[in-house]
């Protein structure tokens, strides 16, 4: 996967091997994940460069007809509120749009932008790419299940034991803390701060996927990569 995507650390981790879980209802139709009641937002970051696909639009390039960016907003179709970080598109009306200060900012700028449009009071967001095209609601249920005990976010690792942090679920609260003091230590910017920093000042848990289908966590960053989840989807 990426070069940019950061090992994951030493310390402040824990990791297990959760199984996919099935996404229900109760009686208020708030989804239930696992034998929890759990509401959520999703912020998705799409302002990257694209610099190894020419700098086109990555999150509207199609994957089986359906740009990928609306593939992850379809995965978070039950949160409130969905916020999208960069370029608008077409999108639907119920989607929230901004950008990073400054645009071109980075993936914490991102983060910073997005959860300044939750609504107050959410306590877990997702923070997704929007370059999955495989990942799917019961995916992010499963991370959703896994969000126990005293982790702040749950990230999902890819085949190669590699963590995805824009594939992940996070309490609110300690993630904006986290937020602040990157921040402190930067100038009072968020401006190129990394997502190695960032997380750095969270407990992590990591989740190995067990599920069925196509990995949800692979991201697409070449054409090479669009085209494998092109046949994954097949």
């Amino acid at each position: 996967m990426p070069p940019s995507c950061p090992a994951r650390p030493a310390t402040r981790t824990a990791t297990a091997t959760v199984p996919s879980l099935p996404t229900g209802a109760d009686r208020t139709g708030r989804s239930r994940y696992g034998d929890r009641v759990t509401a959520y937002a999703a912020v998705l970051l799409a302002g990257g460069a694209a610099r190894r696909m020419g700098g086109r639009d990555k999150p509207a390039v199609p994957v089986a007809g359906r740009p990928m960016r609306d593939r992850v907003l379809a995965a978070v179709a039950d949160a409130a509120p969905r916020v999208l970080v960069g370029p608008a598109g077409s999108l639907p009306d119920d989607v929230l749009v901004t950008r990073e200060e400054p645009a071109g900012g980075g993936p914490v700028a991102a983060t910073a932008a997005g959860l300044a449009l939750l609504h107050p009071g959410t306590t877990v967001v997702a923070l997704l790419a929007a370059d999955l095209p495989l990942l799917t609601r019961p995916a992010v249920g499963t991370l959703l299940a896994a969000l126990t005990g005293g982790a702040d976010g749950v990230c999902l690792l890819d085949d190669g034991g590699r963590r995805q942090p824009l594939c992940g679920v996070w309490r609110v609260a300690p993630l904006r803390a986290a937020l602040d003091r990157v921040a402190a230590r930067r100038a009072g910017t968020l401006d190129g701060a990394s997502m190695r920093e960032l997380l750095g000042e969270l407990t992590v848990r990591d989740l190995a996927w067990s599920g069925d289908g196509p990995p949800p966590w692979f991201d697409c960053d070449t054409d090479s990569d669009v085209r494998r989840a092109e046949e994954w989807t097949r």
